[in-house]
């Protein structure tokens, strides 16, 4: 059994209460973990509280870099039994889960090394008068964490807000959660004081909840459904509580008649079925000019067929989808689009070998006339591509508009115009010119539009997400 870490201690639920984790490679209990409850969250937070109160909020920016450096070097030091983990958890095929570590290193420390390079501002202002604008930490900072990167996301969300100086309680994915719990145990042993970094483990509508609503709570960031996402941002109102929402998308390749096969194809296909298609990222329309559009699709399609699916063990392309849920709500997506006549114009396949009981899905690459299908307009969050034709750029911008969503895009095409035009016309947060997923992107602004949330990780820019100002009027006359 795993534990959680409130105040620098492993515990267990107060109410003794315990989920069991379900392996999806053959769907059986491999482990429990704690079923966190609102008394549970409400000690959490104390401890942050304590944290922020104590040793924690006396440390200088300089201070909390150099912890952020050495849990960095930490990671790095236990990279394998990590990535093992993260792989147990989710499926992952070894080699994803070993990349994903190091993203994780990655941000702890980009931010360790910034944590001391955040400056404030003088600002001119009427005559014998000083005015600076300084930077502050929220206070104690709330993370929700899903469960198809939880290194990734944890490192991603967590980081800037620790060298902002906040502290943090983590609610992880129930799914997903011991390469998580495993680092904050890493951050106690390179010193990070008791209660700046505490996590609780529990069930969304259990312990998340609580967790968002809690009136201790300063900042919450939240990844995962649109549904939940109006949730928490509802729970987050009631505190008038700031929040970074990432909420998935839709995201739009489009590629045009002068697309370079080579750096598309290989890329396009990555982007639908690494991490299993489980990723808010995923490039999982196609959107292909109608001059090159059957040219293109056999292309695609021969390079579609060789994906395989596998454990974490054989480490192929793809791993198994988390849990049964999802695979029931990607196989019911995969059977609409065949109701709906949707024509199958490539498959994957899965591994001989694999276990009975796994969650294996076969990647499947469909081919649409129009842009109807729910297929082409609802997050499935498998390996499930749909391509459509279209004529002109303004069509294709077009398509790429015509979802709820706005997160990512990629545009595909040797002319330099037309990259700038496309890519400013479609409404997401990030665009990609003749590449795709830039390989974790710990430097890059990443948030989206419309539906898949807002607020910004990331780069420079999450630090300023996790702070706030003051501003200092000084008179200095008479």
């Amino acid at each position: 059994m795993t534990q959680m870490i409130i105040g620098g201690r492993q515990v267990d639920a107060q109410d003794g209460r315990t989920i069991e984790v379900v392996s999806p490679v053959d769907g059986e209990v491999f482990t429990t973990i704690p079923r966190g409850q609102q008394a549970d969250v409400n000690a959490a937070v104390q401890a942050a509280r304590d944290a922020l109160e104590g040793e924690w909020g006396d440390m200088t920016a300089l201070e909390r870099g150099r912890l952020l450096m050495r849990l960095g070097e930490s990671v790095l030091a236990h990279h394998e039994e990590l990535a093992q983990l993260e792989s147990r958890d989710t499926g992952k095929p070894m080699s994803t889960a070993r990349g994903d570590i190091t993203v994780l290193a990655r941000y702890f420390e980009f931010y360790g090394g910034a944590a001391d390079k955040v400056h404030g501002q003088t600002i001119p202002f009427q005559k014998d008068y000083s005015v600076q604008l300084i930077r502050e930490p929220l206070g104690v900072t709330a993370h929700i964490i899903p469960w198809n990167y939880p290194a990734q996301m944890f490192g991603r969300s967590v980081a800037p807000a620790l060298a902002m100086g906040n502290a943090a309680v983590v609610k992880p994915a129930e799914d997903a959660c011991l390469s998580i719990i495993r680092v904050a145990e890493l951050a106690l042993e390179v010193g990070f004081p008791p209660g700046a970094l505490n996590i609780v483990t529990g069930l969304g509508e259990e312990a998340g909840a609580a967790l968002s609503r809690h009136p201790g709570i300063n900042f919450i960031t939240f990844t995962g459904s649109n549904e939940v996402g109006v949730l928490v941002q509802q729970a987050a109102a009631l505190n008038a509580v700031k929040c970074v929402l990432e909420l998935g998308g839709k995201s739009a390749h489009i590629v045009f008649d002068d697309a370079n096969y080579k750096l598309a194809i290989p890329a396009i296909v990555k982007g639908i079925v690494h991490n299993t298609g489980q990723t808010c990222t995923a490039g999982s329309r196609l959107l292909v000019q109608k001059g090159i559009y059957d040219d293109f699709m056999k292309a695609l399609g021969e390079e579609f067929s060789k994906v395989r699916a596998g454990t974490p063990d054989m480490d192929l392309t793809c791993g198994p989808v988390v849990n049964k849920a999802q695979y029931d709500r990607v196989n019911r997506y995969i059977a609409k689009g065949l109701s709906e006549g949707l024509q199958v114009a490539a498959e994957g396949g899965i591994a001989d070998g694999v276990p009975q009981g796994g969650f294996f899905v076969k990647p499947t690459l469909f081919a649409a006339t129009s842009h109807d299908s729910d297929l082409l307009t609802q997050e499935i969050f498998g390996p499930v591509l749909v391509a459509l034709p279209f004529a002109d750029e303004a069509e294709a911008i077009r398509l790429a508009n015509a979802t709820d969503y706005g997160l990512l895009g990629a545009v595909w095409t040797e002319n330099g115009g037309r990259q700038q035009r496309v890519a400013r016309g479609i409404k997401c947060g990030q665009v990609y010119i003749n590449g795709f997923g830039a390989g974790g992107g710990v430097e890059l602004p990443f948030g989206g539009v419309k539906k898949s949330g807002h607020g910004r990780e990331k780069g420079f820019i999450a630090l300023e997400e996790m702070s706030t100002t003051k501003t200092l009027i000084q008179f200095y006359g008479e």
